[in-house]
């Protein structure tokens, strides 16, 4: 497995905010305490051109951000802040997508898991939104396109709608888009009934639950409804919104899983993989907000992605 992790993600700064330097540092901990740093191929890499950004982002917003991240601006929207290294830390996560993506696609291994900060589902191609500055796997996903990838699947299990992603590809019927998320929750899209328009119609799903859902039950809906869209379009690449703050004592979102449920959903998205794409998968840390918790379910993500292996 190819694993990314930095400590120049902790440039971002943010103070006491729940997305905090902290997260990151634990999750850093228990990959050298759990042995995936020693298991795992560790790559170096570039951070994300301008080129690459622009995929997303227009050329207005990053220079808005470049700027806001040279002075220091501190909170640009209501659930965002930005230090001065957050551009840093920005640019070197959409990187370290973008290069797990090239190894995956290029055959040096088949699962790469990106251990990054700030996430990016709710990033916008023109705003900040919701603790995130970039959008590491729509910037990723347009990435794979530009390697020639015609056919690429999204699925995103954070607590929270990956309205930004979602955003980018409305219209795309060549990356698939699945989503399920707590629902009345921030930021309130998402609903069943958001299929994608145009030539994109029917490759976005969007499952939506409440917040008393059994574990079974949410691991089921996921299941059925990621392999439903998987076998229509037959991904060459599968790329994971891997969110941790469903689990029961998140502070910021919280459903009713354990890091057992994890480990149950890595072993499936792996296998999906196999099935539909000789294993090719990328996944990419996006919430996640109990210092302790989260790295415990990072790891049996780990676990799960690691004893699917072909």
């Amino acid at each position: 497995m190819l694993l990314y992790h930095h400590s120049d993600f902790a440039l971002h700064n943010t103070q006491s905010h729940p997305e905090s330097v902290a997260r990151i540092t634990n999750v850093n901990q228990m990959l050298a305490d759990s042995g995936w740093v020693e298991r795992c191929t560790l790559p170096t890499w570039n951070p994300a051109s301008h080129v690459q950004c622009q995929r997303n982002h227009s050329r207005t917003y990053l220079k808005e951000l470049e700027d806001w991240c040279q002075n220091d601006a501190g909170r640009v929207e209501v659930d965002t802040v930005v230090s001065k290294g957050s551009w840093t830390a920005a640019t070197l996560a959409a990187g370290a997508v973008c290069d797990a993506i090239e190894r995956v696609v290029a055959a040096e291994d088949n699962t790469a898991f990106c251990a990054i900060r700030p996430p990016g589902h709710h990033a916008l191609p023109e705003s900040a939104m919701g603790f995130c500055l970039l959008n590491n796997i729509a910037i990723g996903a347009l990435h794979a396109r530009s390697l020639g990838l015609n056919r690429v699947l999204i699925i995103d299990w954070d607590v929270h709608h990956g309205n930004g992603t979602q955003a980018t590809f409305w219209e795309d019927p060549s990356v698939g888009f699945v989503s399920i998320h707590r629902s009345p929750f921030y930021p309130g899209t998402g609903s069943a009934d958001e299929t994608g328009s145009g030539k994109g119609l029917g490759t976005k799903v969007n499952i939506p639950v409440a917040a008393s859902i059994a574990p079974d039950e949410f691991l089921k809906r996921l299941f059925e409804s990621t392999e439903k869209i998987a076998n229509q379009m037959k991904p060459e690449l599968i790329l994971l919104s891997a969110g941790f703050d469903a689990h029961r004592n998140d502070p910021v979102g919280g459903l009713t899983l354990e890091s057992e449920h994890y480990l149950q959903a890595g072993n499936w998205i792996a296998a999906l993989a196999r099935q539909h794409c000789s294993g090719k998968l990328v996944s990419i840390l996006e919430g996640g907000y109990h210092l302790k918790h989260m790295p415990e379910c990072v790891d049996a993500h780990l676990q799960g992605i690691a004893s699917e292996r072909v």
